[in-house]
């Protein structure tokens, strides 16, 4: 077992998290950041890492990949350590009020104070029944890299967001892309809709894969269409069920965080938890007027960590300062 012992642990490696790692750093914080993936960048690294998002201040418009990068990049100012591929799990906290993390890995975290970054929690997709003997072998649940579905027939299952933004973008780099929905309307922004209707994409809806087909890979999908008793075969060999996941707060939820629905943890304007030193920001907290922004997040974390940094040492302030008031590098006069 290795024990770590830092200020700040920040639970969660995506876009917020990332992020409170810098901003920890402002504070003069020593930060360790766990994520349950391997790789930094949550569920953007894991779910869209090619796809544009338009909603981060002072980008028109950033790939997920692109938007991770610039983010690691900037913690690295805060030397955080990171680790991945391990997930927080009991809770406990000393007659000091030291935090300690145990981790799924058998390690431990020392912790002051916690900031709670988690998205909504641990991500489970919705299983396509019709498939599961072709998972990893033609049937995903995410497109991670594109290329890979270059020169392919492509069924995606789903009418969600997700579903959508990938036709558009396997659009580009597959042989044929159609999409297969249950409901005539679909459930995506109006505009991508809009996207997807005037592409080459194919749309069959009122309409559900009943089976996958294939000697160990796939090679097509029969669709079953409201309305007509015979299946519809659809050549293909590469279908990506998204059909939505389902949340779940995993071991977090026995940390006596105050919860909503029970996937969502309440805090209030300072980002307090119910958990005296552990705070929390991003899709994960709730309270009145919440909007699930990534842009929103940012500002919650550098609440959070603020607050975490006053409850470490009371003497210091809560606001830290701007980051233009900070003392520029000096410059190098030329030889």
């Amino acid at each position: 077992m290795t024990t770590y012992s830092v200020d700040l642990l920040i639970v969660g490696a995506g876009p917020v998290g990332l992020y409170g790692a810098y901003y920890a750093g402002v504070r003069g914080l020593k930060t360790a950041v766990i994520d349950s993936l391997s790789q930094l960048g949550g569920q953007i690294t894991a779910m869209y890492p090619e796809k544009q998002i338009y909603d981060v201040a002072g980008y028109a418009a950033v790939k997920g990949r692109a938007l991770v990068a610039e983010l690691v990049q900037q913690a690295a100012s805060a030397d955080p350590m990171y680790i991945l591929g391990q997930e927080a799990q009991e809770l406990r906290t000393d007659a000091g009020g030291r935090h300690h993390v145990r981790t799924s890995g058998g390690d431990e975290i020392d912790c002051g104070a916690i900031v709670i970054t988690a998205g909504i929690g641990t991500f489970t997709p919705r299983q396509l029944p019709a498939g599961e003997d072709f998972l990893g072998n033609g049937l995903e649940y995410f497109v991670p890299d594109p290329t890979t579905y270059t020169g392919t027939d492509v069924v995606i299952v789903g009418g969600g967001d997700s579903a959508l933004d990938w036709a558009l973008m396997l659009e580009k780099v597959a042989n044929s892309v159609t999409v297969v929905h249950r409901r005539k309307a679909f459930r995506a922004h109006a505009a991508t809709v809009a996207q997807v209707e005037e592409s080459a994409v194919a749309l069959v809806t009122d309409a559900e894969v009943s089976a996958l087909v294939g000697n160990g890979s796939i090679t097509h999908a029969e669709i079953a269409v409201k309305g007509s008793a015979e299946l519809r075969r659809l050549p293909c060999q590469r279908v990506v069920a998204a059909l939505g996941f389902i949340a779940n707060l995993g071991p977090l939820r026995e940390w006596g965080l105050e919860l909503r629905d029970n996937r969502h943890i309440v805090v209030d304007s300072a980002m307090r938890t119910a958990v005296p030193g552990v705070y929390a920001a991003g899709d994960v907290v709730e309270y009145d007027g919440k909007v699930r922004l990534i842009a929103v997040g940012f500002g919650e974390v550098a609440t959070a960590v603020n607050n975490a940094a006053v409850h470490l040492d009371p003497h210091q302030q809560l606001f830290p300062g701007h980051s233009t008031d900070q003392l520029p590098e000096p410059v190098t006069a030329p030889a």
